[in-house]
């Protein structure tokens, strides 16, 4: 019978422990992290306590698109993170005219409004307003239009603040999906 010895034992733990950290840490700074959703701001797509997997890979290639749900950090308050979707996209007015929302693009562009047929009635709030994007900002909104604070209150998130989009969400298992709450908008 073969008996370890306790040294060998411990250079085992040392070694798990920095092949653990070589593997984990940069996953978790660069490639994906978890997030749980907390509030009601995008009900009924996400509920408080969702727990989420956050691509963080796809925005170093493509940028992000209207209809993408995004993991932000809160321009107010960088230590927070937020869930919310995108609806302008730089160098777009954004145009909220009731329970409307138009999408305008230069001068010479005809805006159009975006189809949210997907979000409930119920949810939806008049709101008024004319946002104009710079060349590195989005305007975001929760689909609990009513519970949401988001661009309407604190103005456009700059590229910088979106950490990534909701990729995986794996809890409750009754809701596991990938790319949960994705919506494309037509024009």
């Amino acid at each position: 019978m073969k008996t370890m010895k306790p040294d060998g034992v411990v250079d085992d733990l040392i070694k798990f422990a920095l092949i653990a950290l070589l593997v984990v840490v940069p996953i978790r700074l660069y490639v994906a992290q978890p997030f749980v959703v907390q509030g009601a701001s995008m009900e009924p797509t996400f509920h408080g306590g969702e727990y989420l997997i956050v691509d963080q890979m796809s925005y170093r290639f493509n940028e992000p698109e209207r209809g993408d749900v995004v993991i932000m950090r809160y321009p107010k308050d960088e230590s927070i993170f937020f869930i919310k979707r995108i609806i302008g996209l730089p160098g777009e007015t954004v145009e909220l005219s009731g329970e409307r929302v138009s999408i305008g693009h230069g001068e010479s562009a005809e805006p159009f409004t975006l189809d949210e047929s997907f979000l409930e009635p119920d949810r939806l709030q008049n709101q008024y307003g004319v946002y104009t994007l710079g060349s590195d900002e989005y305007f975001v909104m929760g689909d609990n239009r009513k519970e949401s604070s988001d661009s309407r209150s604190w103005g456009a998130l700059k590229r910088r603040e979106i950490v990534g989009r909701a990729y995986l969400r794996l809890l409750p298992t009754t809701r596991i999906g990938v790319a949960p709450g994705e919506h494309s908008y037509e024009k």
